[in-house]
């Protein structure tokens, strides 16, 4: 082998030999246990970026581990190839998406195996393909057909200049980004699914999620938020009756005024004979703001001049329209009671409104005082009538029973979910297979007219969707009456294209067919799932629901999609800039960066490589475009190696733990690379090995190999269970340690030394597979690591003939001693006892106690 360690060559070759053997591909094999390692498909931007690497790194890692321990490993990618940037880039650069998203496709390819990631290329797949859309089609049609999916209006964001809707993103202070229009909220009909029928799976089948991080099933079930609670009915006066739903019933004597929704119909019948009324509620619907946003905001409101009647005391409350209640929230409407909810509590003491107290403290001697704040927790109820004195569940019975006697409210059950909106004003997405007929309506396009295909050669004027515009695509024939029509030119929200992709992995090379059931459930549920913490909610529950429809189509026969999640943390890197004449910030690449630091590695200070400049540094965040603090893994793979980024990415931090990047920490992973490789040349260099036998070592040949043997344990362990990749890491590192210390040229010194490096090789082979597939075959293990099974633990290795134990006199440690393992107490205490410096400590005193920790330490206690 070459003498120095030379990562181009040796990685050219194991991709190489991997691509030309096919190694990774996958076929179902009931023979075998299947292990399907998934990480979140990338949208095409155009370069892989570290935060990329480290997600796709930590998938691999474990598909290499498990395919070692001999199960069938499916490890596939894709792209998720729709969405906004494409549309950004087609205006920016004058070319059309498909072509900017082909281009990059191929170069992120590339790289991707570069960084000999193991993918099954055979069932690499494109959502903007239309062999991939068109079973998303087919499936909408079926969701039509069972009434799962419907179309209604709903608000937009619409940029009056440009004619066309924005995403959120696309709004800035306001104002569209492209025109600089002040936005409206614009209702146009969309597209929905009923997500909220399959409201209760989604929430009890988060408890057959065990091995998901338990911060994410709590995001999702504070997102589907299933709540019991009474709805109630107000009066009021000629008009129909105003619906509240409240978790709260206990409260229902302490409410003062009822607040609805500026675009709620009662307060839009007041606003129009009244204008300063009618300017308000204009003001609210150009205000989208999100429910998150809500507790922090300012409250407005204004009178609607009439009244309520109390749906048990009969007495009248004023109504008011307020901007911190919104229509596509439950009613639109809400019952206020300042003295127990902190917003109506705000909003009261604004508008002088009257604030009630109906609930105290179960402890009497706790006083509250409602002038400061609202007394928001359960209690007992006060000033109340019939139902004092009642506790919170007592309560909550008694009055739900008596409005229901009354015909005025019911208990039930509501939700924070709201139904999946799933058509978007964009063009580059998944046409939606709907055809509008003047006569027949929203009609489902017939499965032998599907797919229907996105027109890719189009031109951007900046102004709208260009399929909008497109006659030929618009204009088409009813597949029920024959008659005139046209194409729905809406598409569909990326998220429908990432919600099942895992699925079609499983069944890839399926024509006739969304999924070969067969195919789909030998592969699925995924076994691991890996991406961020940021998809916890949409992605994750999108995905979760489009798997249980999968199912009730028989599909798939699985209630879930994913059966172990990993959150990777984010990648973290230093920002350093200079102002420039207005006092903006100019960002400078990390990579042109020289600094100082202190003793304990802090920046004190920076300066720019080229000219010197002087630069303030702001410490570590998120790498990112706009603090140009991102690192090109190109660039780190052209300088080290794609096993030493590798490696520097699963050592520098535990996966779910923000990664911060480190210039000394990736040549410090260099110079351990570079280490084995020596380590294994250094011991072929000094000849041929026996046997070993384990019978004939000494004392340091047994202390080296339980030391390879205590290893294998605790990677496995780190590696299957914890999923600490570092520890694992930092366990070989220690192993290498052992060895470069052990000095035994004997026959079976160098017998244990070559189990030892072997043992390096395979624990280091899902790593750094590259080094691995080398050094195997140096090591004459045959052509390839990647199928040999991972190493197991001998456990008579792992035996020991002596222990070495702590001694301590009244906790203080006074010596080391040697005894045999199997040693009984007796014969450790005699042993401790006669120790010279133990000695020396208890002489003249006597001996209160003595206490044997087995296999850890003697404390002799004295006076």
């Amino acid at each position: 082998m070459n003498e120095q360690y030379q990562p181009q060559e040796i990685e050219a070759q194991a991709q190489q030999f991997w691509e030309e053997n096919d190694s990774f591909k996958a076929t179902e094999d009931t023979s075998k246990d299947k292990f399907y390692c998934l990480s979140m498909f990338p949208y095409p931007s155009g370069r892989l970026h570290m935060g990329h690497v480290r997600n796709y790194t930590i998938g691999d890692v474990i598909s290499r581990y498990q395919r070692m321990q001999g199960k069938n490993v499916l490890q596939p990618m894709g792209w998720d190839a729709f969405g906004l940037p494409a549309e950004n880039a087609a205006m920016k650069n004058n070319v059309p998406p498909a072509d900017w998203t082909y281009e990059n496709i191929d170069y992120m390819r590339n790289q991707l195996k570069q960084m000999g990631f193991g993918y099954d290329w055979n069932r690499e797949l494109a959502t903007c393909h239309q062999e991939y859309y068109r079973w998303e089609q087919w499936f909408f049609t079926r969701l039509l057909e069972k009434g799962l999916a419907y179309k209604k209006e709903s608000e937009v964001n619409w940029d009056p200049v440009d004619q066309t809707v924005l995403a959120n993103e696309q709004v800035i202070d306001g104002r569209g980004w492209r025109s600089g229009a002040i936005v409206e909220r614009k209702k146009i009909p969309q597209w929905f699914l009923k997500i909220t029928d399959y409201a209760d799976q989604l929430l009890d089948d988060l408890d057959q999620l065990t091995e998901w991080p338990e911060q994410v099933r709590t995001m999702q079930k504070n997102w589907i938020g299933r709540s019991k609670g009474v709805e109630l009915k107000f009066g009021i006066e000629g008009e129909n009756d105003l619906e509240v739903f409240t978790t709260r019933p206990d409260t229902l004597m302490g409410v003062t005024y009822v607040a609805v929704a500026a675009q709620h119909p009662l307060a839009l019948k007041a606003a129009e004979n009244n204008a300063e009324l009618a300017e308000f509620v204009e003001e609210c619907k150009n205000i989208k703001v999100a429910e998150a946003d809500m507790a922090t905001m300012e409250k407005k409101g204004m009178a609607l001049g009439i009244n309520a009647i109390h749906p048990l005391t009969g007495e009248e409350v004023p109504v008011w329209t307020a901007n911190f209640v919104l229509m596509d929230y439950g009613t639109g409407a809400v019952m206020a009671v300042p003295g127990h909810d902190q917003r109506d509590y705000e909003f009261a003491s604004k508008y002088g409104l009257e604030i009630k107290q109906v609930i105290r403290p179960e402890d009497n001697s706790i006083e509250i005082n409602l002038t400061e704040e609202a007394f928001t927790e359960k209690g007992v109820l006060i000033n109340s009538g019939d139902f004092d004195d009642l506790d919170f569940e007592m309560a909550f019975k008694a009055i739900a029973s008596e409005l229901e006697k009354q015909g005025k409210g019911e208990t039930t059950i509501n939700y924070r979910l709201r139904d999946w909106g799933v058509s978007r004003q964009r063009y580059w997405g998944a046409p939606i297979p709907v055809i509008n007929c003047a006569s027949c309506g929203a009609v489902p396009v017939p499965e032998d007219q599907l797919p229907v295909v996105l027109p890719t050669d189009v031109e951007f004027d900046g102004s709208g969707s260009p399929i909008k515009k497109m006659d030929s695509f618009i204009n088409t024939s009813c597949p029920k009456c024959g008659g005139a029509a046209e194409r729905e030119t809406d598409t569909f929200d990326t998220f429908m294209e990432s919600s099942w992709y895992y699925a079609r992995y499983a069944s890839r090379s399926s024509e006739n067919a969304m999924l070969e059931p067969e195919k789909a459930n030998y592969w699925l549920p995924v076994d691991q799932y890996i991406g961020g913490i940021e998809h916890a909610i949409l992605h994750l529950l999108y995905s979760r629901f489009y798997h249980k429809l999968l199912r009730d189509e028989g599909l798939v026969n699985s209630d879930e999609p994913f059966k172990r999640l990993l959150c990777q943390g984010m990648v973290l890197a230093d920002g350093y800039y200079y102002e420039d004449e207005n006092g903006g910030k100019e960002w400078v690449s990390p990579v042109d960066v020289e600094t100082d630091t202190d003793d304990k590695g802090r920046v004190i200070a920076a300066r720019r490589k080229n000219d010197g400049k002087v630069l303030f540094h702001d410490g570590m965040s998120k790498m990112s475009k706009s603090k140009n603090n991102g690192i090109d893994p190109q660039v780190m793979i052209d300088k080290y190696g794609a096993d030493t980024v590798r490696l520097f990415m699963m050592f520098a931090a535990p996966p779910e733990q923000s990664l911060e990047w480190s210039d000394s920490g990736v040549e410090g992973a260099h110079r351990f690379v570079k280490r084995v490789y020596k380590l294994v040349n250094d011991h072929l260099q000094a000849g041929k090995t026996v046997a070993l036998d384990a019978a004939a070592l000494n004392d340091g040949q047994k202390e080296l190999r339980r030391k390879v043997h205590e290893t294998i344990q605790k990677v496995s362990d780190d590696i299957e269970r914890r999923q600490t990749f570092n520890t694992a890491i930092a366990a070989t590192m220690e192993l290498c340690n052992a060895i470069s210390k052990f000095a035994d040229s004997s026959e079976q010194g160098k017998a244990v030394e070559r189990e030892a490096l072997t043992a390096v090789v395979q624990l280091l082979a899902p790593i750094t597979p590259h080094m691995a597939h080398y050094l195997w075959q140096q090591l004459g293990n045959g052509d390839t690591i990647l199928t040999a099974p991972w190493p197991q633990v001998d456990e008579a290795a792992l035996t020991r003939d002596s222990l070495q134990l702590v001694v301590q006199v009244n906790g203080k440690l006074r010596a080391k001693i040697d005894v045999a393992a199997d040693a009984d107490k007796d014969v450790i205490l005699h042993t401790a006892l006669a120790d010279e410096n133990v000695q020396k400590h208890i002489a003249d005193k006597s001996i209160r106690k003595q206490i044997v920790v087995p296999g850890k330490l003697v404390n002799i206690v004295v006076g």
